[in-house]
């Protein structure tokens, strides 16, 4: 019979759900996104209630502050998300192919230091 998962324990039980459907712990940027946003959304709502001391439409900014800073972080995290991705398979093709090329007569290395030395009569 397994132990109850630790509740210092990352990775085991139940998954973090926010509204039932965004899973903060495993999709990048969500977290950071989703906290922002909060933040975005406190800031927007108490300054607007600051400035005019309208409660129902304070609310309306503080919502309105929370889907555009979500929104606004995680468009911005995703598409960092997406660069780093790029490059870590770029990276990752071009160590394979050295790992596959190297000392052969495919190896671009070999061909430049073969036709520069090969020059002198």
């Amino acid at each position: 019979m397994a132990a109850a998962p630790e509740a210092g324990e990352p990775g085991k039980g139940k998954p973090f759900k926010l509204l039932g459907i965004l899973d903060v712990e495993n999709i990048p940027c969500a977290r950071d996104s989703t906290l922002y946003g909060s933040l975005g959304s406190v800031v927007a709502g108490l300054g607007h209630f600051l400035l005019t001391s309208r409660i129902r439409r304070s609310c309306d900014v503080g919502i309105g502050g929370f889907i555009l800073v979500t929104l606004g972080c995680w468009f911005h995290c995703r598409y960092n998300y997406a660069k780093l991705r790029i490059q870590e398979r770029l990276a990752r093709e071009g160590i394979k192919n050295k790992i596959l090329y190297e000392s052969t007569h495919l190896d671009p290395e070999r061909k430049q230091t073969n036709s520069g030395g090969s020059s002198s009569n």
